[in-house]
């Protein structure tokens, strides 16, 4: 961590290096610190230091960028000379409005010094719950236990000067048997908060319980989605159509249906970078707070989240503090998701499930159709039958083709219980509850 006086002056370097009309700088700095381990045995400790410039240009409506990571006078100048040139070379964007003016912003409670300051020898100590659980029933343990520090700071010639620094700490793993495999995982910017014997001991229920699994016809069944699947499913809603991007573009489910019921009215859906219950952020990477945004409120469209270049599209629209880092494909997303729970157990929805799926988790799942939010993928580690409220036997694992839009419609029950899970963005996380859902449609099998 070289703290923000240090990435101000960074950054203030670049800005005295640039011609442009409009320049902006993202300055990051970072470590991360990360213990690997497979058969039951710990084989790589590793730490990443990085320190990274990226400057954004805008001369007469041309956006140029460039991103490196040497610092020095020399650096500076040859990075802003290269964005430069790459706006020399683009076409006048007559949509460009401008970079986003400075907004008063308050920091939040992102940064735990012991995650910062975790040892090698402390995530040893963490990983030894796990190993310890998966030897003392015969099944072998994989996975990841990472600390990292991370900051960053936002700074442009309209007078934009944000800075963001917080810790996260993450744990997964998959412990396997011959014929079985169990899955858990646990996030938080505390690395005391995770419950790592408690993850250990969940991976090898799950690989026990799922030992010698049987098949089932693909079709469409009652399901009962853990919140490490809802999550999964949260996270592509998110990606596909809640930034204003895709609706602007016609691609987001949300197009043409704003203030209209698109789910079952229990579910809400919402993003708050500064909630404490996630991943806290208080910017985004223009600098902007961010704000909290009603997506779906009640079953019904509300919303999409924006950044400076989107709200400039549209008459009378602000940034909501969701812009990426720039030159991004997707314009803004919802990196900070959470669904509102519902007031029951998985165990209250396997009792009421006469035959149905008991699901895990999913993987390598993919989008196929963002309109429809349909998706794809496996289920993985722990799939189960459910036959009269109990469940009765271990399944092989099944590829599922769904619209996320459409399960969301035929929900039955909502965990009254939400989880925090890591999303593929790094630090920022989505939280969901496992949820039961009519008429899930599986359109294969596997042989394990």
């Amino acid at each position: 961590m070289l703290g923000e006086s240090r990435l101000r002056e960074i950054a203030e370097r670049a800005l005295r290096a640039s011609s442009a009309d409009q320049t902006e700088v993202l300055v990051n700095s970072g470590q991360t610190d990360l213990t690997r381990f497979a058969v039951n045995t710990i084989h790589q400790n590793v730490t990443e230091t990085n320190l990274g410039v990226r400057v954004r240009v805008i001369s007469d409506k041309r956006v140029g960028v460039a991103s490196g990571n040497n610092p020095s006078d020399e650096g500076i100048e040859r990075l802003v000379e290269k964005a430069q040139h790459a706006a020399s070379f683009q076409k006048e964007n007559p949509e460009f409005v401008s970079l986003p003016t400075a907004e008063a912003s308050s920091s939040v409670d992102a940064f735990v010094e012991a995650t910062a300051q975790t040892t090698p020898e402390e995530r040893a100590d963490g990983v030894g719950k796990i190993l310890r659980h998966a030897r003392e029933n015969g099944l072998e343990a994989a996975g990841a236990f990472s600390t990292e520090s991370n900051e960053f700071l936002v700074a442009n010639s309209l007078g934009v000067r944000a800075y963001h620094a917080g810790t996260l700490a993450s744990v997964s793993t998959v412990v396997m048997g011959e014929t079985s495999s169990g899955y858990a995982a646990d996030v938080s910017t505390d690395v005391g908060t995770l419950d790592l014997d408690g993850v250990g001991a969940l991976a090898v229920d799950k690989a026990l319980r799922s030992v010698d699994p049987g098949p089932v016809e693909p079709g469409e069944y009652t399901v009962i989605l853990e919140a490490p699947a809802a999550n999964t499913m949260l996270f592509f809603l998110g990606v596909m159509g809640l930034g204003a991007l895709s609706l602007q573009e016609k691609r987001s489910f949300m197009a043409g249906k704003l203030g209209e019921k698109i789910t079952d009215e229990r579910i809400s859906i919402w993003d708050d970078g500064r909630s404490p219950d996630g991943i806290p952020i208080s910017i985004d990477f223009e600098g902007i707070p961010k704000q909290p945004v009603s997506l779906i409120e009640n079953g019904v469209a509300k919303g999409v989240v924006y950044d400076s270049f989107t709200a400039g599209r549209e008459e009378g629209k602000a940034s909501t503090g969701h812009a990426l880092p720039s030159p991004n494909l997707f314009g803004p997303i919802p990196i900070n998701l959470f669904m509102a729970p519902g007031d029951a157990t998985v165990e209250e929805m396997i009792a009421s499930t006469p035959r149905g799926i008991l699901v895990t988790r999913f993987h390598y799942t993919n989008p196929l159709h963002p309109v429809k939010t349909i998706i794809t993928g496996m289920t993985r580690d722990g799939t189960f039958l459910i036959e009269n409220g109990k469940v009765t036997r271990p399944l092989c694992n099944l590829r599922f083709t769904q619209s996320i839009v459409e399960a969301l419609s035929k929900v039955e029950m909502i965990g009254s219980q939400a989880q925090l899970a890591q999303s593929p963005f790094g630090a920022a996380a989505t939280s969901a509850p496992a949820l039961k859902v009519q008429g899930f449609r599986f359109t294969g099998t596997t042989e394990f």
